[in-house]
């Protein structure tokens, strides 16, 4: 079940970032905040920024508070950057990485295709979208499901156009299969996000 109620045009545009293809060409027809006070010039405090991006990753992955929440308490646990891990550990769930291997084409497509049971790892069936991918992890589309029609798109390359392949995936779609192969960086991930602001949310 999708996490975001609210219709994701109006989302999208209320968030500032484009969240599906079809929302793109209405956020550019129209990049502002839905609403007759849209277009009007508004006064942030510095939680409401804070909080603005907070949701910002949130809808970009399509997660609840409670699953964000619980994400940033197992990154602050990493050496390094909390903001940086966040990004790893969000990126490297089964979900993502089926939308950024090109099989799914949003990541509420993608969340449907794992827990309908359509996607296994290393051999294993799993229905967990939050299950975390490790490098050298197989990913692939099971045998069962590869004659459905959203899987002969994707095979085709019907979601190629949505973005680049990630360059820490080695993907074959003809197989409707990817492999991790190594942690992603930063910069790497199409994430629009500044991820010290959620940061700074949370440690308030």
């Amino acid at each position: 079940m999708a996490n975001q109620k609210r219709p994701k045009v109006k989302l999208a545009r209320a968030l500032g970032v484009p969240l599906t293809p079809k929302s793109v060409k209405y956020f550019e027809a129209r990049p502002y905040p839905p609403g007759q006070h849209g277009r009007g010039r508004k006064q942030n405090s510095d939680y409401k920024v804070r909080l603005t991006e907070k949701q910002r990753l949130r809808a970009q992955y399509d997660l609840s508070e409670k699953q964000l929440s619980r994400a940033f308490d197992r990154a602050r646990k990493v050496e390094g950057k909390t903001g940086e891990a966040l990004i790893n550990l969000l990126e490297t769930r089964l979900d993502s990485l089926v939308l950024r291997s090109g099989i799914a084409r949003t990541i509420y497509q993608a969340r449907q295709m794992v827990v309908h049971g359509h996607i296994e790892v290393n051999g294993e069936k799993v229905n967990r979208p939050s299950f975390q991918v490790k490098p050298g992890y197989v990913v692939l589309v099971r045998e069962r499901s590869k004659e459905k029609d959203l899987f002969t798109v994707a095979r085709e390359g019907g979601n190629a156009g949505e973005g680049q392949t990630a360059k820490y995936l080695e993907v074959n779609l003809k197989a409707l299969a990817f492999r991790l192969d190594r942690m992603p960086q930063r910069r790497e991930v199409p994430v629009v996000c500044d991820e010290q602001l959620v940061v700074e949310y949370y440690s308030r």
